[in-house]
């Protein structure tokens, strides 16, 4: 067999690993593939903002978003609640969402960026979202309340960090939490916590959950595993928690006051995702390339739960590690590919890997992967090394919340498609009316289209894996320079937008960034079209 047809089969196999990886994004046990989350406070970026961040990794959530407008409610009006499930009678594997109940609404709902999981309303409040998954005996199909309502509630009644933990503890008490658990990244103006939920035991209403806020000149991480350990609430500044967070966990048996071990909520809550090595090494990555100077070793279990960045972290910065794969390390998996049976044993020597670096789960024994036996059916399964980018992102979000700005300028979201690393983020004020029409056009309900953006990057990311090594050099001399351009113009088109403003021409000053926002939506997908054609032309002879 020659060299090139083998390529060609380690190819084929890939590609229907990658296809049958739809469902894998539900495992229960440490969430592998699940989201990344990152977070930075006001004295450890580059200008001063407020900074969460969120990868939703998951090709069944909803491929397209949209503005929702502020709204009155008449008194007695309610909203729903539904259970998500897989749907798989859609063209694609998707999600439905099945209504299950509703509660009262409030009179008055804020602007929002309604993502998959809501991701920033019109008072500069963020949110970013990993799931870790925790105890499968918290939870409780008895709640109402799932991941993405929760986030929509949040940004839809409060203006604050502080304010947004408080409702959901409100909420979650009263009507219940259906959901795994989940870590929500949630920055306003000031200050950026992370809040980690679980259920509180089959067949109950509640939650149990604790908040600890990120230190001002501290980054954070939340890579599909529970980071919370050690708690203060006399420390109210940093540490917050429902009122049940020991009692629940004497009462299942998962701690004992009178044993005189230490209460760390993730070893406690959340013991096998702490274990995961999907989710640790992410956090070993981001933490080792902001702060080199702290040397932490790649096989750690518990890292901090935030670091003091050795620089300022700059918008260029988050997006290099949002689009990162291990690059020069021992874990990239560009290095070769090894085919291994259960045991771990080489069954092909390793070859040189011309795809995309971070596509061979279940085939590839790659520098320190592994094996997971699921606990319920008892198959193993090789997991390799999971990467920060991922071929099966929907998109991505980087927010910015600026004190010394309105909030209609000073809230930005930069938003990309599909795969990091093939992709580029355009700016969303948060004030914005509306996104391009193909943000808002569904993308895979009825398949492939040319009217969704997000298809215009999927489609690029794609085809950019089978040649990676050559392709990705190509996207990203395009994207990049067009990147660059983006974040220096921010500078004037905020002067101009705050001129605006400073002269009471609040509705010219929303139309000039909604047109800014969609000058550049529209701009960077009509790119992405193009793009995807260049390569085709460019490699067509060379498959």
């Amino acid at each position: 067999m020659t060299f090139s047809r083998l390529l060609i089969i380690v190819l084929l196999i890939t590609n229907l690993f990658k296809l049958s990886a739809q469902d894998k994004t539900d495992w229960k046990g440490g969430f592998p593939e699940g989201c990344t989350s990152i977070t930075v406070g006001k004295d450890a970026s580059y200008d001063g903002s407020v900074m969460t961040s969120h990868t939703d990794d998951s090709h069944r959530t909803r491929s397209w978003m949209q503005m929702v407008p502020a709204k009155d409610w008449p008194e007695g009006s309610t909203t729903p609640m539904y259970k998500r499930v897989q749907d798989n009678t859609k063209a694609m594997p998707l999600y439905a969402h099945n209504k299950i109940g509703e509660i009262p609404q409030v009179s008055h709902t804020y602007a929002f960026l309604n993502t998959a999981y809501p991701s920033m309303n019109e008072h500069q409040l963020a949110i970013g979202e990993s799931t870790f998954g925790g105890r499968d005996t918290l939870q409780s199909d008895a709640g109402l309340i799932d991941c993405q309502r929760l986030c929509q509630l949040m940004l839809e009644r409060t203006t604050t960090a502080r304010e947004a933990i408080k409702l959901a503890d409100n909420l979650l008490q009263k009507y219940g939490w259906n959901d795994y658990g989940e870590a929500l990244t949630i920055a306003d103006t000031k200050e950026v916590w992370h809040f980690e939920v679980v259920g509180p035991g089959k067949g109950k209403v509640g939650a149990v959950w604790v908040a600890q806020r990120v230190p001002d000149d501290h980054v954070g991480v939340n890579a599909n595993a529970s980071t919370i350990k050690e708690i203060n609430l006399k420390n109210k500044d940093y540490f917050m928690a429902s009122k049940n967070i020991y009692s629940v966990a004497e009462e299942m048996g998962f701690w004992s006051k009178k044993s005189g071990i230490i209460f760390k909520f993730n070893h406690i809550y959340a013991p096998h995702s702490r274990k995961s090595v999907a989710a640790r090494r992410r956090e070993w990555r981001i933490f080792s390339l902001i702060a080199p100077s702290l040397h932490l070793s790649p096989t750690s279990e518990d890292y901090p739960f935030s670091v003091k960045p050795d620089k300022k972290i700059t918008l260029e910065m988050m997006v290099s590690l949002f689009s990162d794969y291990y690059q020069g390390t021992e874990y990239d998996l560009r290095r070769n590919i090894t085919i291994a049976d259960k045991d771990g044993k080489q069954i092909i020597s390793p070859l040189a890997n011309p795809f995309m670096p971070y596509d061979q789960y279940e085939i590839s024994n790659v520098n320190g992967g592994w094996f997971h036996t699921d606990s319920k059916t008892g198959k193993i399964r090789f997991l390799g090394e999971r990467t920060i980018a991922r071929w099966y992102t929907m998109y991505g979000t980087i927010t910015q919340s600026r004190s010394w700005l309105p909030d209609a300028i000073g809230g930005k979201l930069w938003l990309a498609q599909d795969n990091i690393a093939s992709s580029i983020y355009i700016p969303v004020y948060c004030s914005i009316s509306a996104l391009p029409k193909c943000y808002e056009t569904p993308g895979r309900v009825n398949g492939f289209t040319r009217e969704s953006a997000w298809w215009a990057f999927n489609r690029l990311g794609t085809l950019t894996a089978q040649r990676w090594g050559d392709m990705s050099i190509d996207v990203l001399a395009v994207w990049k320079p067009m990147q660059k351009q983006m974040f220096d113009e921010a500078k004037s088109t905020e002067t101009n937008a705050l001129e605006l403003y400073k002269a009471n021409k609040n509705k010219e000053m929303k139309e000039f960034l909604t047109n800014y926002s969609q000058k550049w939506g529209n701009t960077v997908v009509d790119r992405a079209w193009k793009l995807g054609d260049e390569l085709w032309t460019k490699y067509d002879e060379k498959f």
